[in-house]
């Protein structure tokens, strides 16, 4: 079954730098989309980032555009958000996210605060 697995988020101070993982199982990586969303809590979950199926093309929500950057490995299955001059607006809960069949896929999420 699809399986996707985020690491790397935490803590980190306004203007610093975080770099999530997602390790997907279960499907072909290299012939999907795939995505990163977040969400806060009391509000609807936002798309981020999301990069195709190569890695040749890249789109950005505006609120992270110049500072984000989404990239994949399709030799070992991991897709990647480099998070820079965070700010605390950025503090999200973070889910990687692929859609299969009709059907959407969507990881655990991980913590991201920024804070001073």
């Amino acid at each position: 079954q699809v399986q996707l697995v985020e690491s790397g988020g935490g803590l980190v101070q306004p203007g610093g730098s975080l770099r999530l993982s997602c390790a997907a199982a279960g499907f072909t990586f290299s012939t999907y989309g795939m995505n990163w969303y977040r969400q806060v809590p009391g509000k609807v979950r936002e798309l981020v980032a999301r990069i195709s199926s190569t890695g040749g093309i890249t789109s950005y929500a505006g609120s992270v555009k110049g500072r984000f950057t989404i990239s994949r490995n399709n030799d070992n299955n991991t897709l990647y958000l480099q998070m820079n001059s965070l700010k605390p607006e950025d503090t999200a809960v973070y889910y990687c996210n692929v859609y299969i069949h009709l059907a959407n896929y969507w990881g655990q999420g991980i913590q991201v605060i920024v804070s001073s």
